[in-house]
């Protein structure tokens, strides 16, 4: 079986299950603990927050550990709109179309019971949003920009660097989710310019429910779970030790492997997106032709059904999925196509495949794979 929904999830890395298992068979202390054993555990926690800010380029003060991507773009979102509104009164976020659905859920928990004041800015055909709309769209009141580095489902990669320096000339925070960018692209505070950035493991070799957010100090944050006042207050809740080392490794690993590993991964992914488009006729591309994920290829088959492309594809020793993991066994057609234009009828027959870091196999026989696939559900077989 090829495993081909990477974006969903990856696989744990070797290097990293070694890196914390010493912390779950042995170092278990609960680092707020005032003892010799707790206070190994924190320094543990230390190490890992330092580790995880050397990559991101930040201090390790600005480094909040969460349970995932979904809770670090909660947080942000949240955190940081609803104190601008405490401190400065500010009621307005800009968001984008295509956006992840915690980063939309969290705009409209905002605008439904905080009052906030939501502008989404559309995107071009291939998901690409413009800065220059971006910017045009920010009011005496915004308090914050949110805008995702790559998209999940169709793998279009932003300009978040001009985003930022434009944003940062006016005094507005932005917030990147960059849960999908990790490994693939430069997350570093330096380059992309974020004021805040999320990270999840499980996209880079660690295990699932481990995350990251990345907040300059500067910028008050409203914590979004309340209690014992971990993280510095910004989020409360005994720390995963073991997740924290996890994320730490992975996210050095995947930085190491960065460079080499995209270009490999990314001439894979063209191979695969030529191949299927000559050899399907129906077959379309979605997202940006080249500004797009090294790793993900996303079509849509009109006059297929997705979910049964899928499901042959499966017959034939390949997974992979419709797009996001998060809106599986809905109904509704994706909210990324259909901002992008794509019919909703044609946007159910979207099938997404996604490579992993370190991709060495074959091509072809993808391809193949593939094209036998649409053509069983076109015939009904």
């Amino acid at each position: 079986m090829l495993y081909l929904d990477n974006a969903a999830t990856a696989p744990v890395r070797r290097e990293v299950l070694e890196a914390m298992l010493p912390h779950l068979a042995h170092g278990f202390g609960n680092p707020s603990s005032h003892h010799t054993v707790g206070e190994r555990a924190a320094g543990v926690l230390a190490d890992a927050r330092a580790r995880v800010a050397g990559v991101l380029g930040v201090r390790a003060g600005d480094i909040v550990f969460t349970s995932g991507g979904t809770e670090a773009n909660n947080l942000a979102v949240k955190g940081i709109s609803l104190a601008a509104l405490a401190h400065r009164e500010r009621r307005h976020l800009i968001t984008t179309t295509i956006e992840h659905e915690s980063v939309l859920a969290s705009a409209d928990h905002l605008r439904r019971f905080h009052g906030f004041d939501v502008t989404s800015v559309t995107v071009g055909a291939d998901g690409r949003v413009d800065p220059d709309a971006v910017l045009a769209a920010v009011r005496a009141d915004t308090a914050l920009v949110t805008l995702g580095y790559a998209n999940n489902e169709i793998g279009t990669v932003q300009d978040v660097p001009s985003v930022a320096s434009a944003l940062a000339a006016r005094g507005i925070p932005l917030h990147v989710d960059a849960v999908q960018a990790a490994g693939w692209l430069p997350i570093d505070r330096p380059t992309t310019g974020a004021d805040a950035l999320s990270l999840s493991g499980h996209k880079i070799g660690a295990p699932q429910g481990t995350g990251v957010l990345a907040v300059r100090g500067r910028i008050p944050l409203e914590p979004v779970l309340h209690g014992g006042g971990q993280e510095r207050g910004r989020r409360s809740g005994t720390e995963n030790v073991a997740g924290a080392v996890a994320i730490a490794t992975a996210l050095e690993l995947a930085e190491h492997d960065r460079a080499t590993d995209a270009a490999r991964v990314g001439a894979a992914r063209d191979a695969l997106i030529a191949g299927v488009l000559d050899t399907v006729p129906a077959a379309r591309l979605t997202g940006h032709p080249h500004h797009r994920l090294p790793g993900t290829a996303s079509f849509v088959f009109p006059g297929t059904s997705g979910e049964a492309v899928l499901l042959e594809l499966e017959r034939r020793g390949i997974v992979s999925s419709s797009g996001s993991a998060c809106a599986a066994g809905s109904d509704e057609p994706s909210h990324v196509l259909t901002a992008i234009g794509v019919d909703a009828d044609v946007a159910r027959t979207a099938v997404r495949i996604t490579l992993p870091h370190g991709f060495t196999a074959a091509i072809p026989p993808i391809v193949d794979a593939v094209a036998a696939s649409v053509t069983a559900v076109q015939s009904g077989a």
